[in-house]
């Protein structure tokens, strides 16, 4: 895929990811998750999955996006999603959450579940054009500030209908 840097590719995180990845959950959400527990979640958790999207361009590689789920059983729990702001609304996104979803189908997921702001219209606009329904609320979830959370949840979650999103 191409962005304005040049090429980019989703691929899943590794180690030396985590200082990047780390950087890009303080500048996109009010609670960052701590650096180690990205290092836990790539060594210690046998559920989590992590992805990241990485362009290649003439300033070097860079991640650029980033997402982290857990597969419990046949169940999927989106836990965060970000992109770098100057590159978003270019589709990465989108890219990162289908590749990880089918990823996660491969391996037998059926259902995907998350939370998110009840003031973050964006992203709930995404996980909507894939078909998440919202399913619930989290009142006062947020601990900075109370803000509610809403439950979305993917059932069914299946393959030949996320497969469609990469053609586009």
């Amino acid at each position: 895929m191409n962005s304005s840097e040049g090429q980019y590719s989703v691929r899943r995180m590794k180690l030396e990811d985590v200082e990047q990845v780390h950087q890009l959950d303080v500048i996109s959400f009010s609670l960052p998750w701590p650096e180690r527990s990205f290092r836990y979640e790539l060594t210690e958790n046998p559920s989590s999955r992590m992805w990241v999207v990485e362009t290649t361009g003439e300033t070097g590689e860079r991640v650029i996006g980033m997402l982290g789920l857990w597969m419990i059983v046949d169940e999927v729990h989106i836990g965060t999603l970000a992109v770098q702001t100057d590159y978003r609304r270019q589709g990465i996104a989108q890219r990162l959450l289908i590749t990880s979803l089918l990823a996660a189908c491969s391996e037998g997921a059926t259902k995907a579940y998350l939370e998110v702001r009840r003031g973050n219209q964006a992203a709930q606009a995404l996980y909507t054009k894939f078909g998440f329904k919202n399913t619930g609320i989290r009142p006062r979830y947020y601990s900075n500030n109370g803000e509610d959370a809403l439950m979305m949840t993917l059932d069914p979650m299946l393959a030949k209908d996320l497969a469609r999103f990469i053609e586009r």
